[in-house]
């Protein structure tokens, strides 16, 4: 008897000895995670990481950040942005975060025209920008903007059946001058018959396919603009210039006629030979394709020749494979090379032209990117693997904002799982009431058999 209350003494103290080492190893667990705060996310698309480009844009981001956030007294709510706005403070931790309950401040919320419960207003340099949702992609371009030491503006001519830079339609510019007002350029479309003049603040002209000859005036006025050191980005689509012929003089630049076939594609699913396929060996040394790997479609794509002209300095940027040519003849029924007419590459369909300008005795860089095509950045194919990012390229060097030439145009990809009701029924079902009687069930026919055995 005493030998029995012997080991059930011992039996107690092991397990309150245990217990005390439990309750003891959780205590200086909690206390190293609020004295020595380290993070890791073992995610496989990092999830709870920051985007590279998100990185990239608070290293350039020197001066402090503040953040307020116009948020009721709403716990959830309010810890929900601490988590959100921490990922950027983990990277950057001069970023401050405040608190204001917007029903205490009426006035206030008035003058900033906040419609949003929660809503971030971000100050940086005397600079504001408002963010409406805990979207990484709407607050690191919302600091993008930021970022910029002024307005970037670009205007698109019009009036002659140019890609609509506002437009919806397959061939429009619409969605790439989305993505471009997300990171803070603006742009407007003028129609030089109407205005007689490119305005002064433009910081690149972009002249989109017209498929209407320009009045001898309006391109008088588009080459004196680039003789007084005007940037300028062209997109050449396939036929006549409409009347740019003086342009082309100009920039000492010729078209061949005809479209570039590749049949490269067909190796990636792509059947039509009139998309160019442009992959990383092919992009030529350049700060636009300065680590640029992804490959990029060009849809009847045009080769272009640039000859040397004094005091400006040209350069490819891309040019497509040695199994490519021009083809010269109708893009129908079987279509091969032929040596007597046709140009076999590889061709240049991307080029920049720059040179230095003295204007009112200061001296600035002109820089020009003529491309034979248009289509990579229209509504279609500005989805199409490095399309967009290739165009954000062209315009940030364009603009000389060579500092965020490498920051990648997309964000983290969405990892938030959508779920409908009935699916998010079931779960719940499942995890509060089927899986706790199955436990329940198991545990009662154990027990019914050891009592049995």
């Amino acid at each position: 008897m005493k030998l029995a209350l012997s080991k059930r003494a011992q039996s107690r103290l092991n397990s309150s000895l245990m217990l005390l080492l439990l309750v003891t190893l959780a205590i200086l667990l909690a206390w190293l995670s609020i004295r020595y705060p380290v993070q890791f996310d073992w995610t496989k698309n990092g999830r709870h990481t920051l985007s590279r480009a998100s990185q990239e844009i608070l290293a350039r981001m020197q001066d402090r950040i503040e953040i307020t956030s116009y948020a009721r007294d709403n716990q959830l709510l309010r810890d929900a942005i601490r988590q959100f706005i921490g990922r950027y403070q983990h990277d950057k931790t001069d970023i401050v975060l405040h608190f204001v309950n917007p029903d205490a401040v009426p006035d206030e919320v008035r003058n900033l025209g906040l419609s949003v419960n929660g809503e971030l207003v971000i100050r940086y340099k005397g600079r504001t920008e408002h963010v409406q949702s805990d979207s990484e992609e709407a607050l690191t371009n919302a600091l993008q903007r930021l970022s910029r030491k002024e307005d970037r503006w670009l205007a698109f001519v019009t009036g002659h059946g140019e890609r609509d830079p506002l437009g919806k339609a397959n061939h429009d510019l619409g969605d790439w001058v989305r993505h471009l007002n997300n990171r803070g350029f603006r742009t407007q479309p003028i129609n030089i018959s109407e205005t007689h003049v490119i305005p002064d603040n433009t910081a690149i002209l972009v002249i989109a396919g017209p498929r209407i000859s320009l009045l001898p005036g309006e391109v008088t006025i588009i080459t004196e603009y680039l003789v007084n050191g005007g940037n300028l980005l062209w997109l050449v689509d396939p036929g006549e210039l409409h009347g740019l012929e003086p342009l082309a003089d100009l920039l000492n630049v010729r078209f061949h006629q005809g479209t570039v076939i590749d049949f490269s594609g067909q190796l990636i699913g792509i059947n039509d030979p009139a998309i160019a396929l442009v992959t990383g060996r092919l992009y030529a040394p350049h700060p636009v394709t300065e680590g640029f790997t992804y490959t990029t479609l060009f849809p009847t794509a045009v080769a272009i020749d640039a000859g040397k002209t004094e005091g400006w300095q040209t350069k490819t940027i891309l040019s497509t494979g040695d199994h490519t040519w021009i083809e010269t003849g109708a893009l129908t029924g079987e279509v091969s090379f032929d040596k007597g007419t046709d140009i076999a590459g590889p061709l240049a369909i991307g080029i920049s032209i720059e040179r230095e300008v003295v204007n009112d005795q200061v001296t600035k860089q002109q820089r020009i990117v003529v491309m034979g095509d248009g289509d990579f950045l229209s509504n279609t194919y500005l989805g199409n693997s490095g399309n967009l990012e290739l165009g954000m390229r062209l315009i940030n060097w364009l603009s000389r904002d060579d500092d965020f030439i490498a920051i990648p145009a997309r964000m983290a990809t969405d990892t938030q799982l959508n779920m409908s009701g009935t699916t998010l029924g079931m779960i719940g079902l499942g995890f509060l009431f089927v899986l706790p009687l199955l436990l329940l069930g198991t545990g009662a026919v154990i027990s019914w058999r050891r009592k049995n055995s």
